[in-house]
């Protein structure tokens, strides 16, 4: 199996464009009542769209860890070899904790919405009935983003450590192969 560069692109750009539609969430609900508080919030896909997000999140760091640790062309290369590359290293865990910070966020967000419409009634009177906040929505779209992204670069840098234990030929050629020739 090859992970391509699309399931990357395609759930990185899912997430964001998700995020960007939730950016028009109300500020708050509606207040009714006098001792008794009920909040009305008008209908807005907040806590579908998060939902989905974080499930786009989630496939798009179970299709880089895939990426990372599946054997490609039967050929299995052990960990320990792939990790000898400090940079794949850095950017792995760089990901790692993007991809929970994002779904932390994410999740928070949503969670945050969804009680916010389930519990509208408040024994407080003048209750400003809020909504989660947007900039927290907003945080959790780049930061997924970035984790997408940046499983994109480990799939990178996991075919050339691959390569590089495998000892592949570049296709490319070496770095000395390369000829100038001048018209005179």
């Amino acid at each position: 199996m090859r992970c391509d560069y699309h399931f990357f692109f395609f759930f990185g750009i899912l997430i964001f464009l998700f995020f960007l539609s939730m950016s028009y969430q109300p500020a708050a609900g509606l207040p009714i009542g006098k001792d008794i508080t009920i909040c009305k919030f008008p209908s807005d896909p907040t806590v579908a769209l998060g939902s989905v997000s974080f499930v786009a999140l989630i496939f798009s760091a179970a299709i880089g860890l895939l990426s990372v640790f599946y054997p490609y062309g039967g050929v299995s290369v052990p960990k320990p070899a792939l990790f000898k590359s400090i940079v794949l290293h850095i950017f792995f865990w760089i990901a790692s904790i993007c991809t929970v910070l994002g779904g932390g966020m994410m999740l928070w967000a949503t969670i945050t919405e969804g009680l916010h419409h389930v519990r509208n009634v408040h024994h407080t009177p003048n209750y400003a009935c809020p909504t989660a906040k947007t900039g927290l929505f907003g945080g959790a779209a780049f930061i997924s983003l970035d984790a997408s992204l940046l499983w994109l670069v480990c799939l990178m840098l996991t075919h050339n450590a691959r390569a590089d234990y495998l000892d592949e030929a570049d296709p490319k050629g070496d770095y000395g192969e390369v000829l100038a020739t001048m018209k005179a």
